[in-house]
C-alpha cells in the first residue's frame, strides 16, 4: 500500500472532505494538529487508532495538491 492509499473521499463521509483510512478524521485536521505544534507522538497518543504512516499519507497528499494546483 502506498502512503496516499491511506486517504479516502465519500460523499456522505465528512462532507466529501479527505479523510484517513475511511474513517472520520480528515486531512485538514492532522496538518491542523501539526501545524499547532504537536508532534507526531503527540498525535498518535491522542488519537490511537492513528499510525505514523496516516500522518504521512496527510503530508503526501497535501504536497501533491500543491504540487497540482501549481501545476509544477
Amino acid at each position: 500500500m502506498q502512503l496516499i492509499d491511506r486517504i479516502t473521499i465519500e460523499a456522505g463521509k465528512r462532507g466529501g472532505k479527505p479523510c484517513v483510512r475511511n474513517m472520520r478524521i480528515t486531512v485538514y485536521e492532522v496538518l491542523d494538529y501539526l501545524a499547532s505544534g504537536m508532534s507526531f507522538e503527540e498525535i498518535l497518543q491522542d488519537f490511537p487508532f492513528l499510525q505514523k504512516e496516516d500522518i504521512l499519507a496527510c503530508l503526501k497528499f497535501a504536497a501533491n495538491k500543491e504540487r497540482i494546483e501549481l501545476g509544477t
